[in-house]
């Protein structure tokens, strides 16, 4: 006789909130930012700490750990910092190391941080993401604090709810999805960037408008010649404009741990991971997606998917942006003679598992998820974008 089979059917809603604030100067001592962060939940005890941040950033500011070290002796009844704020190596090598990983969590143990406590992270997406990683890891979960310095930080990475560090030749091939406690973005931070830093993450800014806000894409073709001008009210107007977007797709699309077949927001993506793995990173991440948003946004106007006349106004605001749009890493082909970058296809369909799905402009402010890529037309896609950028 079989035995009865039985089923408890489970079902788990969770909530989650966290506030993005937008701020100068976090850790001038006036300024209450994080002390109101940090006690939010009210707990009557004060919020002990423990600081990472991004070496790039510690050098850029040579005074920024004592900065940080007098903030939080200045609100000691509220403030607790767990020992010596903690400087770690920056940029994508952070995530190119795993030892370091582990040895970021070694030191949240050894300084007895609890799923009480905070880990405040300074830095750029890079060391946002190793750290977090730890933190993610730790006690199953700490809270963590992203305070990001970068355009690229404060408009797309730093304000969402994953982090990963790459593994075995993969991008972000290891990660978890992890909410924040709480997002500061302080905008003193974006003025000493590099130029290459600073326009890092105007691509993003131009993916997500494109595929979600006319409105905004208009007011990107208006002002693109500002940012490489370093024109600080139009940058912070499209940091601030770009994180609100990719916070309501995020609260609204019913998908934030990626547990679908879509990634919308990765629009141009593919192509620019695999170009920022061919090139050993160096391409940056910014400069790999303001490409691949262009070859896809080509692509997209081969299938009648947008105009000619919104894709020669996307290239002439990438453009205008300041964004090197050709890389010979594009033409690099196999033995067989196919495009190497089209090899990031099948990455990004084993990522999310499934039938691959990559996400185009269905018209401007729109967009649509498209299941096989005709790569005949994708490498006259490729020559199209030699010919625009380099004539």
């Amino acid at each position: 006789m079989i035995p009865e089979t039985r089923t408890i059917q489970q079902s788990i809603a969770v909530s989650w909130e966290f506030p993005v604030t937008f701020t100068h100067g976090l850790f001038d001592v006036q300024n209450p930012v994080l002390v109101q962060t940090l006690g939010r939940l009210h707990e009557h005890r004060r919020a002990r700490a423990l600081v990472f941040v991004d070496g790039h950033v510690a050098a850029a500011r040579p005074n920024l750990v004592a900065e940080i070290a007098a903030y939080f002796s200045a609100h000691t009844a509220a403030l607790e910092l767990a020992g010596e704020v903690v400087v770690v190596p920056g940029g994508e090598a952070v995530k190119n190391d795993f030892s370091l990983v582990e040895g970021f969590m070694r030191l949240m143990l050894e300084r007895h941080i609890d799923r009480q406590s905070f880990v405040v992270i300074v830095g750029g997406g890079a060391v946002m993401d190793a750290v977090g990683l730890a933190a993610a890891l730790v006690h199953r979960g700490l809270r963590q604090v992203r305070v990001p310095t970068t355009v690229l930080g404060q408009n797309d990475a730093g304000v969402g709810v994953k982090n990963g560090v790459n593994y075995l030749g993969g991008k972000n091939a290891v990660g978890s999805f992890a909410p924040p406690f709480a997002v500061l973005n302080d905008f003193r931070f974006l003025i000493t960037l590099p130029q290459r830093d600073w326009l890092c993450g105007v691509a993003e800014a131009w993916k997500v408008a494109i595929i979600r806000d006319t409105t905004f894409f208009d007011w990107l073709c208006d002002n693109a010649n500002k940012f490489p001008a370093r024109d600080a009210a139009a940058m912070e107007q499209l940091v601030f404009r770009c994180a609100d977007e990719h916070l309501s797709h995020i609260r609204s699309n019913g998908d934030p741990f990626e547990y679908g077949r879509a990634r919308p927001l990765d629009f141009g993506h593919w192509s620019a991971h695999k170009l920022e793995l061919m090139s050993g990173f160096k391409i940056s991440h910014g400069e790999a997606v303001a490409s691949g948003v262009l070859l896809d946004s080509i692509y997209a106007s081969y299938q009648g998917w947008i105009t000619d006349e919104d894709l020669a106004r996307i290239a002439r605001g990438l453009k205008a942006s300041g964004f090197p749009l050709w890389h010979d890493e594009l033409d690099a082909r196999d033995s067989a003679g196919e495009h190497l970058v089209f090899k990031g296809l099948r990455d990004f369909q084993e990522h999310l598992g499934g039938e691959l799905t990559v996400t185009f402009p269905a018209g401007l402010g729109a967009r649509h998820e498209v299941h096989e890529i005709n790569l005949a037309l994708m490498a006259r896609a490729v020559e199209e974008l030699r010919k625009m950028v380099l004539g």
